[in-house]
């Protein structure tokens, strides 16, 4: 699969916890604006991803975002990921209300609508990044692939970033 690295620009940046919540402004790093594209199984159109970026740490948990657009006339299910930055990858929603949120792998995955877009977000949905033994500095680059229902893989880089915020707790095995 091709990837097309779109602009770089640098923006002010809020600051989140590992998988998110109430944004505060108190971190400058320079965000990756990305669109990287797959072509899935069957000559559909590509999906993309744009300002993809995973969250610092020294090791541990984190966290991977961005936006994800879907310009074809069929949903597209993404089921798994891997990256480059943790042995092991989940697709995590974050389910609940106020100071009682809770991460848990997503069941089924990321759908993307038909000509629709999903954003993964502080927060909501994620790329969790779990057992992470080489810390992510700002600025690292950090490789994923995700891997959609029907077989078709998509590859992008994200960019590191500072950021604090909620503290969700994690539900491991809630599949």
């Amino acid at each position: 699969m091709r990837i097309r690295h779109a602009l770089l620009a640098a923006a002010a940046v809020a600051t989140l916890a590992a998988c998110g919540g109430q944004q505060a402004a108190t971190s400058s790093a320079a965000p990756a604006k990305q669109a990287a594209e797959a072509a899935p199984s069957g000559g559909a159109t590509a999906l993309t991803i744009t300002d993809p970026w995973v969250k610092t740490t020294k090791s541990g948990m984190t966290a991977a975002f961005g936006t994800l657009a879907n310009p074809t006339a069929a949903d597209l299910t993404v089921v798994s990921a891997t990256s480059t930055g943790a042995p092991r990858v989940e697709l995590h929603e974050t389910v609940g209300e106020g100071t009682q949120m809770t991460m848990r792998p997503k069941e089924g995955g990321f759908t993307i609508p038909a000509g629709g877009k999903l954003e993964l977000k502080p927060g909501g949905d994620h790329i969790m990044l779990m057992d992470v033994k080489t810390p992510v500095q700002p600025g690292a680059e950090v490789g994923f692939t995700l891997t959609f229902k029907d077989g078709a893989t998509m590859e992008f880089k994200a960019v590191g970033k500072d950021f604090a915020g909620a503290n969700e707790k994690y539900q491991p095995g809630h599949e």
